[in-house]
Order: C-alpha cells, then sequence, then structure tokens
C-alpha cells in the first residue's frame, strides 16, 4: 500500500511539472498534437500505478520522452512558418466580405448552424452583421463585425480617457501579497490604516483586496459562518 502511495505521488508530480512545462492553455484551446501528447501522458502515468509489477521508470522514460517531443516541436514551430502550418494547421475564413464562404465550411465539414452557434457565442445573433469569420487553429471563431456594427468607443467621439491599468491585488482570503504590495511602494502598515478606516482590524477577515490605478482600494470581508 505504502509502496502505491509512493508511486501514485511520484507520478503525479512528474504529470504535473510536465504540463506547465508545457505552457499554460485551457483545454478548448490546444493544438491537435498538443492534446495527444496530454491523453498519452495521462495513460502512460495511470499503468504504472494501477500495476505495481512494473517498473516505475517504464512510465517516467515515455512521459518525459514526449514532453521533449512537445517541447521541441514548439520550439521549431515559433521558428518555421511551414512546419507550424503542418503540426498546428492554418486559419480558415468562413465569412468574407460579409458573405459565408461556402467552399471552405465544405472542406471543414463545418455545417452553417455550428457556423450560427458560434457567432451567437460571440454576441452576433445577426450574421448581417459580420464582416470576417475566421476560424482559429484552436477551434476558436474570431469575427470582425461591419464597421457601422461596431461598438462607439472613445476615439470615435474625440474623447480623451485616462490610463487604466490592471488593478493590484492585496489580499486573497487574509493572505497579504507582499510582493504586489513593494511593486506599489507600500507596506502592510499602509493597508492595515486603510482597512481600519473600514472597521476592518485583520487581514484574516478580508476575502479580497485590490488597489486600482488611481489608488481606490476594494476589499470584500468573508462571510461569516455560524
Amino acid at each position: 500500500m505504502i509502496l502505491t502511495l509512493i508511486r501514485t505521488l511520484i507520478l503525479f508530480t512528474l504529470v504535473v511539472v510536465a504540463l506547465r512545462l508545457m505552457g499554460k492553455r485551457q483545454i478548448g484551446k490546444l493544438q491537435p498534437y498538443e492534446l495527444v501528447i496530454i491523453v498519452m501522458i495521462a495513460d502512460l502515468a495511470a499503468v504504472p500505478m494501477e500495476d505495481i509489477g512494473i517498473p516505475l521508470i517504464s512510465g517516467i522514460i515515455p512521459i518525459l520522452t514526449l514532453l521533449f517531443v512537445e517541447v521541441t516541436i514548439s520550439f521549431l514551430s515559433l521558428k518555421s512558418e511551414r512546419l507550424r502550418g503542418v503540426v498546428c494547421g492554418t486559419p480558415s475564413v468562413l465569412v468574407e466580405n460579409g458573405k459565408i464562404v461556402e467552399p471552405e465550411l465544405k472542406r471543414l465539414r463545418y455545417n452553417i448552424n455550428d457556423l450560427l452557434e458560434q457567432l451567437r457565442a460571440k454576441n452576433f445573433p445577426n450574421i448581417a452583421d459580420v464582416e470576417f469569420a475566421i476560424l482559429e487553429t484552436s477551434g476558436e471563431i474570431s469575427v470582425v463585425p461591419k464597421s457601422q456594427k461596431r461598438p462607439v468607443n472613445p476615439a470615435d467621439l474625440n474623447i480623451p480617457t485616462k490610463y487604466e491599468g490592471i488593478p493590484m491585488t492585496l489580499i486573497i482570503d487574509g493572505y497579504v501579497f507582499d510582493n504586489n504590495l513593494n511593486k506599489i511602494n507600500l507596506t502592510r502598515e499602509w493597508l492595515k490604516k486603510e482597512l481600519h478606516k473600514f472597521g476592518v482590524s485583520d487581514f484574516k477577515q478580508v476575502l479580497l483586496a485590490s488597489l486600482d490605478t488611481e489608488g481606490n482600494l476594494f476589499y470584500q470581508l468573508k462571510t461569516r459562518t455560524v
């Protein structure tokens, strides 16, 4: 039992490290070869877990080999446009200049209902509003609306706007991110004083606290359970 537990922890750690080294992607955005490698890695890890008669190294070596293959292909794809096209494919234009490209739909075996569904998911229920729709290599559809259907933004009206950066997270579930405080030249003492103004005496009471680029502090307390 202990041996099985140790083998499971080793293989679990190896698979997690391998997936981390492969990069951060959602399952729906994986390239076909990446999905195949992930499925194979999971299968290779499961076999030594189930059968302690199989040497652990018999699972580790194939996993490391697949990891090496994935990293190599990813690196070479960055350098070679041709290889990237072979391995990952190329984007396909499904709607061009406001018209559905029927031959491309047939080639991809992509029906009209699928196209309309994806456009609705992108908040374009009316295909007449679409100038271009491109099926990316990840399977996602990118939509370029017609110019008269695009949302109005401040630049269209020549309205000046203030800079809006990303709010800095300061506390999550009672844990204070000192590194983030240091990045904006603030301290725990400052944060404690600011929270004290709102009647918060302990960091552990805070579920989330963040500071935007204009210096506004947002916070939410944890829900008290009886």
